[in-house]
Formats: C-alpha cells, sequence, structure tokens
C-alpha cells in the first residue's frame, strides 16, 4: 500500500464518481487548474483511459488530454496514463480486446514516478468506484493500494442519492477518507435538485466542494475555467492552504 506521504509530493487525492460520465475529469481539470494559480507544482494521472482515436500517430482520449493541458507539470503519457485503451468500453474488456491485462502492481509503480516530480498529484479514476480492471481487481482496489484521499463526483439525476451514499460506503469499507464531493449536474430537467443536494448534505460525511450547473456551449479551458468558478476546493481536507504550505 502506498502512502501518499511518504513520497515526495505534499498532496496527493484520487478522484471517483457515482457512474461513467459523470463529471470526474471536469472536476479534476478544475482541481489541476486551481493548484496551478497557487504555484504548486502539479501533474494528472488517469492511470486506466478506455476509447481513443489516432491522430498524428499518437493515441489520444479526451480525458487525458484535458488534464494534460491543466497540469502545470506535463509528463509521459506512459507514465500518466499506463492503460490508454482504444474501445470506448468496461477497461477490462477493452484490454481483453488488445491481449493487455491492466495491472495494478505497474500503476503504482507509475504513480511513484509521477510523484517524485510533482508537489501534487491528482489521480482519476475510470468509471465508477467499483469498475474491473483484471479477473480480480477492480477500481476500489486501486483506490485502496494508492490509499489516497478521495474527492467524489455525484452525477444529479433521478437515483443520485443512492448511488451517493452506496459510494461513500464502499469508500469508507476499504478504509478510505472521503475528502470531499462535489454535485454535478449530469440532468438539468431533475426535479428538485436543490433538495437532493441538501439531502446528500446531510448525510456524507464530507465537506462539499460546490454544486456544478449543467454548463452548455462551452469546452476545452473555456470549461475548465466556468467548472472552478463553482467550486471552492479551501473546503477540501488536505488542500494546501490547510497544511500551511508557504505558495510562491
Amino acid at each position: 500500500m502506498i502512502n501518499a506521504q511518504t513520497h515526495q509530493e505534499k498532496f496527493a487525492w484520487f478522484i471517483t464518481g457515482t457512474d461513467t460520465d459523470i463529471g470526474k475529469t471536469l472536476v479534476a481539470g478544475a482541481m489541476l487548474r486551481a493548484l496551478t494559480k497557487m504555484s504548486v507544482r502539479n501533474a494528472g494521472m488517469k492511470p486506466v483511459a478506455a476509447g481513443a482515436t489516432l491522430s498524428d500517430g499518437v493515441w489520444h482520449n479526451d480525458d487525458v488530454d484535458t488534464l494534460a493541458s491543466e497540469a502545470s507539470v506535463v509528463l509521459p503519457q506512459e507514465l500518466a496514463t499506463p492503460f490508454l485503451l482504444r474501445q470506448p468500453t468496461a477497461p477490462h474488456i477493452a484490454a481483453d480486446q488488445e491481449k493487455r491485462t491492466i495491472e495494478i502492481s505497474h500503476i503504482l509503480a507509475c504513480y511513484r514516478r509521477l510523484a517524485e516530480q510533482v508537489d501534487a498529484l491528482v489521480v482519476e479514476g475510470v468509471g465508477g468506484f467499483r469498475v474491473p480492471l483484471n479477473d480480480r481487481e477492480d477500481t476500489a482496489d486501486l483506490a485502496q493500494r494508492l490509499a489516497l484521499p478521495v474527492v467524489l463526483v455525484v452525477g444529479l439525476r433521478l437515483g443520485c442519492i443512492n448511488h451517493a451514499l452506496l459510494t461513500v460506503e464502499a469508500i469508507a469499507s476499504r478504509g478510505l477518507s472521503l475528502a470531499g464531493w462535489v454535485a454535478n449536474t449530469v440532468d438539468d430537467q431533475m426535479l428538485n435538485c436543490a433538495a437532493n443536494i441538501a439531502a446528500l448534505n446531510d448525510r456524507i460525511n464530507a465537506p462539499l466542494l460546490g454544486h456544478v450547473p449543467r454548463i452548455k456551449g462551452l469546452s476545452g479551458k473555456e470549461l475548465i475555467t466556468a467548472v472552478v468558478s463553482h467550486l471552492n476546493f479551501s473546503r477540501l481536507l488536505g488542500w494546501p492552504e490547510f497544511r500551511g504550505l508557504p505558495l510562491k
């Protein structure tokens, strides 16, 4: 098991969500943007990404590219995303299609090398908290082996209270700390959105970092800028301001 405090980087978090396409990358990108503004050397890591397109001889994934564009230190893709898979499907299936096996031990080795080069590392999971990675392990096993505080992104739509509370229980069952959570609107027609957020806030024993509304018509850095404006990372447990780190 990795203890982030034993490495050169002073800060690290694992970003998970209540499902896939729930806004994890938006939140991770916003965190990197905020850290960069604080002059904290940072990098993003998405150990497993499923769904890639070939451009100029290089395989690209939108989530991976977003994290790289927001990080203050861009590190080799083979370290930041050791398992970049082509099919946009469950990662263990995509890996099987390529005759590969997603190995947590290799991800941990890449994490260590990344952590030596930055002061903050934002690690984004794939899909929800318990997505299979191979025949024996899933993303919860990866999070447990990394032993990082977790940031949960809750996709606001019908059923989100159940999904969020089950995920919170799963995080706790792995002995992990929930450092904060974000409410991200997935369905902008959802009824009683504010009441759902209030119900979750009453039941989740971690700070609410903010509510991101459905943002339309923006992409790339403009979208991240809009997301940042709705979040307050000073509430996040372990954020640099709470550690008293002298910032430049």
